[in-house]
């Protein structure tokens, strides 16, 4: 049970052998940047719909596509080797709560498509650069109560969870996707969904691309919000065979730092991420977050240093300062070494 072969991005595991891969930073707090108003988001096309859409940033692909081309072409220039695209929230589950479920696929090929030619226009022979299609957590949870005093209660369904991602998968693989990046996972289930219509789609296309799994310590317990650890969230997600496993937003570097050597500890047949916020929401900050770059590039760079590394980028708060200093920073240090290569370990299905 070795590692997939890949019909995208298949040269990504031989660089992240040699070095460590940049990843871009944030979306969401360089798009508060614009300071873009109710129009902005409506466009002509949602003009007259009957809910706000301000806060919708995965409507800004049809509506100021500018915008989120100019945030991917600058984190490009930054050095960065994987973008996201900007569809953290673009599932029908998601996007229903503004009314807009019946565009998620829309959204999804076209962030893709603006993600795809940022890449392409910045791609060398030397340095090519590559989409990660983003699939969010959603804002339901498959596996927690919304009532406090319903332990039973569900606002999502596995099969609803699974539906909305293979949708969202197969649109982003028609836009130009090489990767998948299943993020800011805090209920496993709903990642578990997702890895079960990632699958399903690549065995119908016949396409296989890498996926990436990135979990979202909440606190300092160290447990994800449906309460494992990161090791135990790690064999929870281990049969999808992942490029990569890793943490990413909620804490900043300097307390994510045990979470992820504990993770690079345990997932010992495969590549570990790590994308952490500028440290703590600080709303006096021109980013909204405590860190510099020079805080967030230092802190991350101990990581790289200590082994623990072979991707690396920024979450809340990082810009593309940020994530050109961490490249500078890491780029000194030999990745984290695979054992064995990656999942050679695993006996054949």
């Amino acid at each position: 049970m070795n590692s997939p072969a890949y019909t995208r991005a298949a040269a990504l595991p031989g660089i992240m052998k040699q070095r460590i891969v940049i990843l871009d930073g944030a979306m969401g707090t360089m798009i508060q940047r614009y300071k873009l108003g109710e129009a902005d988001y409506r466009g002509t096309r949602f003009a007259d719909h009957p809910k706000d859409l301000k806060g919708n940033n995965e409507l800004l692909q049809f509506t100021r596509p500018d915008v989120i081309r100019e945030i991917h072409e600058q984190y490009l220039a930054a050095g960065a080797d994987l973008i996201e695209t900007n569809t953290f929230g673009a599932t029908t589950v998601a996007q229903d709560d503004y009314g807009l479920g019946h565009v998620a696929r829309e959204m999804n090929v076209v962030a893709a498509r603006l993600a795809r030619e940022a890449c392409d226009k910045y791609s060398t022979p030397d340095k090519p650069r590559y989409v990660a299609g983003a699939l969010g957590p959603t804002p339901r949870t498959a596996s927690i109560s919304p009532d406090v005093n319903d332990p039973a209660a569900r606002n999502v369904h596995f099969d609803e969870l699974k539906a909305a991602y293979y949708e969202q998968g197969e649109a982003l693989m028609e836009g130009g996707a090489d990767v998948f990046l299943v993020e800011t996972i805090f209920d496993t289930l709903n990642a578990k969904a997702a890895i079960f219509a990632l699958d399903e789609l690549m065995d119908n296309t016949g396409e296989r691309l890498p996926v990436i799994i990135s979990g979202t310590v909440t606190d300092a317990s160290g447990r994800i919000l449906s309460g494992q650890t990161v090791t135990a969230f790690w064999h929870s997600v281990r049969h999808a065979r992942p490029l990569a496993v890793g943490l990413n937003c909620a804490l900043g570097a300097a307390l994510m730092r045990p979470y992820i050597e504990e993770l690079a500890k345990a997932a010992g047949d495969t590549f570990i991420s790590c994308y952490p916020n500028a440290g703590l929401p600080n709303p006096m900050s021109d980013t909204g977050f405590d860190e510099t770059p020079d805080i967030t590039g230092g802190l991350v760079e101990e990581f790289a240093q200590a082994g623990f590394l072979n991707i690396a980028g920024g979450c809340c708060g990082t810009t593309p300062d940020h994530i050109a200093e961490i490249a500078r920073r890491v780029g000194k240090y030999q990745p984290r070494c695979v054992h064995g290569g990656l999942f050679s370990g695993l006996l054949a299905a």
